[in-house]
């Protein structure tokens, strides 16, 4: 089963069409396949226009030796890009780690931690895995978006089975880009857009409204208050929108 979504907001923002035809305020088509993987506790394929990543949620017994005792359980997030997913071939990550790779399954694992109750989870570990199959611009948004869903279902299945508490998420977490191309503020950026952006930014919200991660850079030119401004609001009606999504997704049988 699978969801497809196709959304935009309509609001005070120019009209001006994209070279895909959006609007700026237009989050590309966005698909979730859940239990896209079988075998994993959790699992989603996350596509955001021409991005698709798979996300697999591992429920595995035992905590780090740094948590043993402690009753508390952990989240950890590894991310990976295969060879193909960029066109020319990316090399595979062997003994040498990517230091991208490194930073975005760094800033996956915050994302997904800061919505855990540690405690309900026991000392378990949800590993989360996030493969991209092809970018398109906004891989480390996508892959926030879709190990939530794989994390949620792997919760859900655990504590059936008696594992963890139901209660182990606190709230629910979205994430997607933003930026500036050519003087205008533009909602989740894809591959062509984001490597002419003046600046680009990566935002993750919870569903009560809090941020959890931003991460603005100015790529070409600086940015002020109002612009930030600007992209903030955009961001959080976009999250606002896959956060709809997600919980679509979560709850198909």
């Amino acid at each position: 089963m699978e969801c497809t979504f196709h959304v935009g907001y309509t609001g005070d923002m120019t009209k001006t069409r994209r070279h895909d035809g959006r609007s700026p305020t237009e989050l590309r088509a966005v698909k979730i396949i859940p239990d896209f993987v079988r075998t994993a506790d959790g699992s989603a394929l996350m596509e955001m226009g021409g991005t698709r990543v798979i996300c697999t949620a591992s429920f595995v017994a035992g905590v780090p030796r740094w948590r043993e005792g402690s009753g508390l359980g952990w989240v950890t997030a590894e991310y990976n890009m295969l060879p193909a997913s960029t066109g020319s071939r990316k090399q595979r990550r062997t003994l040498r780690p990517d230091g991208r790779d490194v930073e975005i399954q760094r800033v996956i694992g915050r994302v997904l931690r800061s919505v855990v109750r540690f405690e309900k989870l026991g000392e378990n570990t949800i590993y989360l895995d996030c493969d991209v199959l092809e970018a398109d611009g906004g891989t480390r948004t996508a892959a926030i978006n879709g190990a939530y869903v794989a994390m949620s279902r792997a919760i859900g299945g655990s504590a059936a089975n008696g594992h963890c508490d139901p209660r182990t998420l606190r709230e629910a977490v979205g994430a997607v880009s933003v930026g500036i191309v050519d003087g205008q503020v533009l909602l989740d950026l894809d591959y062509t857009e984001d490597v002419v952006a003046e600046v680009d930014m990566n935002l993750a919200m919870t569903n009560k409204g809090k941020f959890v991660e931003l991460q603005g850079t100015s790529e070409r030119s600086p940015f002020d208050s109002a612009q930030l401004e600007k992209m903030i609001r955009l961001g959080r009606r976009g999250i606002r929108k896959l956060l709809r999504m997600q919980r679509e997704a979560i709850a198909e049988d």
